[in-house]
């Protein structure tokens, strides 16, 4: 049932308190008052700065207003005067809710008995949910949802209509950039849409399919507001990430899985993965490559900024970071070290009170039901640290371990780095630095190529073979001063994740 029948039948059945959770006003106005018009109702709405007036009242307008009823006390008398069937619309009435404001709950919880004996509704909008104890029997809260692909669609059109007339402005937009452009735009309200699309259009008197990083910026602002979640702009993209072939075929699949034409094909949205292994070996690299390959917001979770002081505010913390991923996605939730994240969540009744299991149990229930479309790519070093069910089929849908990388993984390492240095990979002996580098991670490779530039610049001389292939023999691989714990790590992989550098049929047979 959509918003709009859902509010009808409750109306209808006379609920004489509804609570509608949304910041788009001006949207949720207008759905008010088609019903009105079905049901013959008239319609008024509140303010603090208006008192209560007929909808619709410009806000320039003096004559409509009823500055008495400023006062929510007032205006809820006003309510109770009026006899003809209405619809009152209070907006930000939140303020009037919290404890110190007894009066107004009180006269709410009263008002509520006499409306459902009359055809008059109370509707309150408000951005965020302030429900009291007492009024919690007597309110039905009602989440207004965002803009579907359909809504952003007619609203780029109705601009490029407008912009027709204006012989400056482009429109480059084939199906294709289209789609990419709405699929960006899911997330955003109607208002917030319409200013990235006008934005685009004065900065670059054009409208094309390209300008999605204008639409992930608005997103930006967004993330940043919330102050819970991080916004991580990426250019690194696959062409970075040397080898790991297995997971970039996975995760290539499944680029076009958010779009209309997945849906018609029976595909769900992907829910995300763990990368599980050794540090260094481009984990965290692979999250930001996902960003740039699907072309989705990426978000950084820093569980360490969900963990507050106050009891149960931590639980909050983490409701509300997961709702503002949702209400920017399409996006990816990137998790990073998870299992430094929850560690001790098995003692943690004896150790926080049990904060850590409240936050991991809030954590992996959405995991479980989410059904918005946010890709989590979740990291870890430390299986010993995992919590059990964080590894249970339906939360995630694949665990991928990244062991060190293979003789032709480290070749393609070295090519990545030094292109990126601006040399060039043929000058250099790869095939002998590749050997050199056997138990090196590609940190490892990538810091052994960094010194020996500040060796070489340092001598005044060009970087050589010579100077890396010294670097790396000066080097202690993490594999080696960590060789137990490696090895566990790899004997739990075997038979209970995918390896991310080859399929699973050859890792067997080099098992047998």
């Amino acid at each position: 049932m959509n918003f709009a029948a859902e509010l009808e039948i409750l109306i209808r059945a006379r609920y004489p308190l509804i609570y509608i959770v949304s910041s788009e006003e001006m949207r949720v106005q207008s759905v008010i008052v088609e019903i009105a018009a079905k049901r013959q109702k008239k319609v008024f709405e509140w303010s603090f700065n208006t008192g209560i007036v007929p909808v619709g009242t410009s806000i320039q307008s003096h004559k409509g207003r009823n500055s008495p009823t400023k006062d929510p006390l007032t205006a809820l008398d006003y309510v109770i005067d009026q006899i003809e069937p209405a619809i009152f619309i209070f907006k930000d009435l939140h303020p009037f809710l919290g404890r110190n404001n007894y009066a107004v709950i009180r006269k709410l919880k009263e008002i509520a008995l006499h409306l459902k004996n009359s055809f008059k509704t109370i509707l309150i909008i408000s951005p965020v949910q302030e429900i009291p104890t007492e009024l919690e029997k007597e309110v039905t809260v009602l989440n207004f949802p965002l803009p579907t692909r359909d809504d952003l669609n007619d609203l780029l059109e109705k601009i490029i209509s407008d912009i027709r007339q204006f012989k400056q402005v482009s429109v480059e937009l084939d199906d294709s950039g289209r789609e990419r452009l709405l699929q960006a735009a899911l997330g955003l309200t109607l208002s917030e849409a319409e200013n990235v699309f006008a934005k685009i259009i004065v900065k670059d008197e054009r409208l094309s399919g390209a300008d999605v990083n204008e639409v992930f910026a608005e997103k930006q602002q967004i993330v940043r507001k919330s102050g819970l979640l991080e916004y991580y702009p990426t250019t690194e993209g696959f062409s970075q990430v040397g080898g790991l072939a297995v997971l970039k075929d996975w995760l290539n699949k499944r680029a076009a899985a958010f779009t209309d034409e997945a849906r018609a094909f029976g595909l769900p949205a992907p829910r995300g993965i763990l990368i599980l292994g050794v540090q260094g070996c481009g984990k965290s690299l692979c999250a930001k490559a996902v960003s740039t390959q699907w072309q989705l917001p990426l978000l950084r979770f820093d569980m360490g900024r969900m963990f507050g002081s106050l009891v149960g505010s931590s639980e909050e913390n983490v409701r509300r970071a997961i709702a503002v991923a949702e209400s920017v996605a399409p996006a990816i939730l990137w998790v990073d070290e998870i299992d430094k994240a929850f560690a001790g969540s098995q003692s943690s009744g004896s150790t926080d009170g049990g904060t850590t299991a409240r936050v991991l149990g809030t954590f992996l229930t959405w995991l479980s039901e989410k059904t918005s479309p946010v890709f989590v790519v979740t990291t870890a070093n430390d299986i010993s640290q995992l919590p059990p069910e964080l590894l249970r089929k339906g939360r995630l849908d694949e665990i991928f371990f990244v062991d060190l990388p293979s003789l032709e993984e480290r070749l393609e390492i070295f090519r990545i780095h030094l292109a990126r240095r601006g040399r060039k990979p043929e000058d250099f002996d790869l095939a002998a630095m590749a050997e050199a580098a056997v138990d090196c991670s590609g940190a490892e490779i990538e810091e052994a190529i960094n010194s020996a530039l500040y060796d070489a610049f340092y001598a005044g001389q060009e970087i050589t073979s010579e100077l890396i292939l010294n670097t790396l023999s000066q080097t202690v691989p993490l594999a080696k001063t960590m060789d137990e714990q490696i090895s566990r790590l790899r004997n739990w992989a075997e038979g209970r994740a995918r390896n991310a550098s080859m399929p699973r049929e050859l890792q067997k047979s080099l098992i047998a």
